[in-house]
């Protein structure tokens, strides 16, 4: 590991701010007290129980439903842990169960020995292992990143979590609007429904459901998971960093793991029904609880649907979104989970690739947000289901071994495209623009399996903990596109057409079938040992066997069949990570993985790249406060590629007009990041993140200047005190640093150069209890209406706008 001076000394100069609130709130954090004075005022009872949980270091979880209008009678005097608890609560028809050590949770005072606070479960699992319904920023629980069930702080990497009360809050339905307000991430739209995501200056392909890995190629056009709704999720877990202990091969950028919402013990649900801007409706119905009278059986069903207009010209969408989910408990040791989720996709007016970025005489573009570069009746339909299942049996000695599943289908059929956005329009006239499109269909299956066994060890007298395991996946995808009257290639006016063209002819049967295959299997091992109380070596390996094969057959041309290949066997992942606790709230970390991606982007002469090998490098500061109710982090990498494909300028496939890439050997990426999440205050949340990532050739040159340098994302919620807490208020903001890309679209435009400026985008919002079970929700995103490109595409030298500003009232029921 090679850190330069330099960097590390700014990096921790621009932390010093952070240390010092670590610093200050450390000092807030008192020690654990079985006994003591109290003088806590008579008044709102989520106040009462933060200030006492606090005074003890305990930590006490409840959803800010659960306390609404209830106030408490305070406590004065000398008590226990449990008769002060008991005093707060009095009258209140609530009461507290402990859920693990300094950890409780609020429960209805007639509630059985198995809690369940709104949709969080209290099991073996641990408290935090689930965020819907615990009002709250954080969790206390992940295993993205090794499978062992961690905390934040003790997970030897960058990892965030967006809640489902994060969710809730701004109105995050989609994935997309998730990873906008998500640490570290860049979210690019390259077209309606094409989503590229950056993670420290890298692509993100590798998303997961329930731990179980897929792969979202952007050029194939079928992005299902980035177009996710979120009804049916309760978190989303962000991994940054390379993360092949567990996925094997891919990029050091991120891991996007969408955890789906479980069945709750008791009967519970809600009902939604939004509008917002450009005639946007939304609806949901969630219910959830048992089956049978013992409770041995539980299910949830979630349904949602979604219609809307856009700020883009003729461009409108509708959703559908079915879901379902069983859990039975086939015997005190054994669990059963099978379920489904649906959705359909069915947008009208949809661009393949968004508008020109370049003039034909190499200025910068400029249109106005509502341009459509699609024809009117252009469209890219997807309709997605997931089957998934799980069997986890407790075994002997505290050890568990659990078989998941979870297989995709999408299905593409009768998409119809067709964007005027191949070449570059005259600035005066318009003129010079073709269209890129055609007709079709495609078909994707992604199959993925997860065996693992994990327990404790006891070695030299200390107890350890170990996870051994063996995955697959395999993804399998084929588009057939249709023959008929061209469209690529027709000529428009960019400036008048008016999204008006033919529809193709698609009575001529198929032009070829592309079948692309990636299959990938692996065994892996982990162990976190406890040399000491305050310090755990985590240590694993991962040996991967990766096959890629890609063929195309024309149908009438068979001379012009390719066929591409790649294997390779027994590629061998470390890792290594050392977490040091400094005391009760502090802890640094240190963590190494090795990097393997295979590529099958071509070069000048069509030849495949060899795959992209190298090493991830990662230090930092991780701080738990108020019994881990706020979790911050201060972390700062390296990343040292070989094989690192970029654009070659000019060049292009032979026998096609795709752009060619080139290799580059020794890229570097350096950066940093601050992040804290959780409760400042009672019922004062906050999120709060500061990227940085830069990333240069061996001849320090930026390259990827795609993805921002620095990003700045803040939210933050406040419900008021007194006799206005049915008033919770918020807002934030997000900031980026400039982009731009420097391409070279054709021997007679040269080399040219796109920007974007750096900005800021402004949201808020409030909420209003209506009554104990109605709430009504007001969103404001892009307060100030700030226009912005959000994308710059280097591979179709195109560029898509942000959204101006836009408002969704929403209101819920819940029962």
């Amino acid at each position: 590991m090679s850190f330069q001076p330099s960097f590390l000394g700014r990096s921790i100069h621009r932390a010093a701010l952070a240390l010092g609130l670590s610093g200050s709130l450390l000092a807030l954090t008192p020690a654990w007290a079985k006994a003591q004075a109290y003088d806590i005022p008579a008044g709102s009872l989520s106040l009462a129980l933060s200030q006492f949980a606090a005074a003890n270091g305990v930590m006490i979880t409840f959803s800010s439903e659960d306390t609404a209008g209830l106030s408490s009678p305070g406590l004065q005097g000398d008590f226990e842990l449990d008769q002060g608890f008991a005093r707060l609560l009095q009258g209140s028809g609530l009461r507290v169960v402990q859920a693990g050590d300094k950890r409780y949770v609020l429960a209805k005072a007639d509630s059985s020995a198995a809690v369940e606070l709104g949709a969080t479960s209290i099991n073996a699992a641990g408290l935090g292992a689930t965020t819907e319904g615990s009002g709250s920023y954080t969790t206390g629980i992940t295993s993205t990143a090794t499978k062992l069930p961690l905390s934040l702080r003790e997970t030897p990497q960058s990892i965030s979590v967006v809640t489902r009360q994060r969710m809730d809050d701004q109105g995050l339905n989609d994935l997309t609007e998730v990873l906008k307000q998500t640490p570290g991430l860049s979210v690019q739209s390259l077209g309606s429904e094409r989503f590229n995501i950056y993670a420290r200056g890298y692509s993100v392909d590798n998303y997961q459901f329930d731990g179980i890995p897929t792969t979202l190629d952007i050029v194939s056009q079928v992005s299902a998971q980035s177009l996710a709704d979120m009804a049916i999720y309760d978190r989303v877990e962000v991994l940054r960093g390379a993360t092949g202990l567990m996925t094997g091969a891919g990029d050091p950028s991120a891991t996007i793991n969408m955890v789906r919402k479980r069945p709750t013990a008791d009967f519970k649900g809600h009902f939604t029904a939004g509008l917002g801007s450009w005639d946007k409706y939304r609806t949901e119905l969630d219910l959830s609880g048992p089956l049978t009278p013992t409770g041995n059986l539980r299910g949830r069903m979630v349904a949602a649907y979604q219609q809307n207009n856009s700020y883009v010209d003729h461009y409108s969408q509708e959703k559908q979104i079915f879901y379902g989910i069983l859990e039975a408990d086939l015997s005190d040791s054994t669990l059963l989970t099978v379920g489904a989720d649906y959705q359909k996709n069915n947008p009208q007016g949809s661009s393949s690739v968004a508008f020109p970025l370049f003039y034909s005489n190499g200025q910068q573009t400029d249109f106005s947000r509502s341009t459509n570069s699609a024809a009117r009746w252009s469209s890219n339909p997807q309709d997605v289901l997931n089957t998934f299942a799980s069997l986890e049996h407790k075994l002997g000695y505290d050890w568990s071994l659990k078989v998941a599943v979870n297989q995709m289908y999408i299905n593409r059929d009768d998409y119809k495209l067709a964007t005027a956005s191949w070449g570059f329009p005259d600035i005066n006239t318009g003129a010079g623009v073709r269209l890129y499109g055609g007709a079709g269909s495609t078909w994707q299956k992604q199959t993925g399996v997860d065996v693992q066994a994990q327990g404790p060890f006891q070695l030299f007298g200390r107890q350890h903990e170990l996870i051994v395991g063996y995955n697959f996946s395999r993804y399998e995808n084929r588009h057939s596109p249709l023959r008929g009257t061209a469209i690529e290639g027709t000529s428009v006016n960019f400036y008048d057409w008016d999204n008006y063209t033919k529809q193709p002819n698609t009575s001529n049967g198929k032009l070829y079938d592309g079948d692309t295959s990636i299959y990938q299997n692996g065994t892996y091992i982990a162990t976190r040992l406890r040399p000491t109380d305050a310090l755990s070596i985590i240590l694993g390996a991962r040996a991967s066997d990766y096959k890629y094969n890609y063929d195309m057959e024309y149908v009438l041309t068979p001379n012009s069949n390719r066929n591409t290949q790649y294997r390779e066997s027994g590629v061998v992942t470390p890792y290594a990570g050392v977490v040091y606790d400094l005391n009760d709230v502090h802890s640094v970390y240190a963590s190494y993985t090795s990097i393997y991606k295979p590529q099958s982007v071509r070069d000048a002469s069509g030849a495949t790249l060899e795959p992209r090998e190298g090493d991830n490098y990662e230090v930092g500061l991780k701080s738990e406060f108020f019994g881990g109710r706020l979790n911050t982090s201060i972390a700062a990498y390296e990343i040292k590629q070989d094989n690192l494909a970029v654009i070659d300028p000019g060049q292009v496939i032979p026998g096609t007009t795709s752009a060619a890439y080139k290799a580059v050997s020794g890229a570097t990426t350096r950066g940093f990041e601050i992040e804290a999440n959780g409760e400042l205050l009672p019922d004062w949340n906050l999120a709060a993140s500061y990227n940085h990532s830069i990333t240069e050739d061996a001849d320090d040159q930026r390259i990827n200047t795609e993805a921002p340098a620095n990003m700045l994302k803040l939210w933050s919620t406040y419900r008021l005190p007194g006799d206005f807490n049915r008033l919770t208020v918020g807002g934030g903001a997000n900031w980026q640093s400039g982009t731009h890309i420097t391409v070279t679209p054709s021997t007679a435009m040269g080399t040219v150069k796109a920007k974007q400026q750096q900005f800021t985008v402004v949201n808020l919002m409030a909420r209003y209890q209506l009554s104990e079970q109605l709430s009504a929700t007001l969103n404001v995103n892009n307060l100030f209406d700030k226009k912005y490109i959000s994308a710059l595409d280097t591979t179709f030298f195109s560029g898509y706008y942000g959204e101006p500003r836009n408002v969704m009232l929403s209101t819920k029921y819940s029962f």
